[in-house]
């Protein structure tokens, strides 16, 4: 009768799981520790223009007037709020349907030139300097801008143009990826009714991706809302709330880097501007938890 062979299992490496799972905690305690003191260190210097020197909250955020180092001094930061807005919300406007349109182009209609060459021209702008967008801006777009429309071509119009093609990746990138995700037999259920291809795209593709879409466009405008360099070398940088897109005005992040190196550290106007950055990191955490809720509705 032979004797049954007992198979050796392989003894877990103790030490190398214990070495792993060390690494991992640090990592994630360090990064733990960076995003929580940053929101302190932010918030606390922030917060100093309404407690240490009496700024009404709502007089920052809804004033008119910005001139904190006048006599009497001024904070109102509507401008730049509402520069911001408007050139990242213009700027989506304008890349989203491309965006969802070159997915659709690289996915359905021909992805094998797409996916082999507008892929990857497209994912080439993702690594382009904001200045040389800027500058770009500077040199085509704002005397285009002057010989067409009226005013000197600085302008919202101008920031938002330049703005579009820089999230522009970010955009095509996540609705490929939602596109290509989709189940085949949605698509090829839509053909057996007697759909056409773009009855499919309009009526099943569209809505089934929409959530991933306005993910990416989201995230999109949250990157177009905090760019500063190649905004503020087209937008004209005029702290008032413009009568037209070819008007000059300012964002949040062009307020801070033209007059943050000029202020003294804890005097109002260095405060008001830290004030601006807290807006601003505000909004971000609310564009992070928009594209949580809409990740949360996606049908894929």
């Amino acid at each position: 009768m032979a004797q049954s062979t007992k198979v050796q299992q392989p003894k877990p490496h103790i030490a190398e799981e214990w070495v792993g799972r060390v690494y991992t905690g640090i990592c994630i305690f360090i990064l733990i520790v960076a995003i929580f003191s940053m929101v302190y260190f932010v918030a606390s210097r922030g917060l100093r223009t309404f407690i240490g020197d009496g700024v009404n909250p709502l007089e920052l955020l809804t004033g008119l007037k910005w001139n904190p180092g006048g006599e009497p001094a001024l904070f109102g930061a509507l401008p730049f709020i509402f520069g911001s807005f408007s050139t990242s919300i213009l700027a989506a406007l304008i890349a989203g349907p491309l965006g969802f349109c070159a997915a659709v182009f690289m996915v359905e209609i021909m992805p094998g030139f797409g996916r082999k060459f507008l892929q990857p021209v497209i994912e080439l702008l993702a690594g382009i300097p904001s200045v040389v967008y800027g500058f770009v801006g500077l040199s085509v777009i704002v005397p285009l801008f002057r010989d067409i429309f009226p005013g000197q071509g600085i302008g919202i119009a101008a920031g938002a143009l330049v703005l579009s093609v820089m999230i522009l990746p970010t955009i095509t990138t996540i609705a490929t990826d939602a596109l290509a995700a989709l189940p085949s037999g949605l698509k090829e259920g839509s053909y057996a009714l007697g759909a056409t291809r773009w009855q499919t795209i309009y009526r099943i593709v569209l809505p089934t991706m929409l959530p991933a879409l306005l993910t990416g466009i989201v995230l999109g405008i949250a990157r177009a809302f905090g760019e500063a360099l190649a905004v503020q070398m087209v937008i004209g940088n005029a702290p008032h709330i413009p009568r037209s897109l070819f008007e000059s005005t300012s964002t949040l992040t062009s307020a801070i880097t033209q007059s943050m190196g000029n202020t003294v550290m804890g005097s109002a106007h260095n405060n008001a501007l830290w004030s601006l950055a807290l807006i601003l990191m505000l909004m971000t955490f609310v564009f992070v938890f928009i594209v949580r809720w809409l990740e949360g509705r996606s049908k894929i």
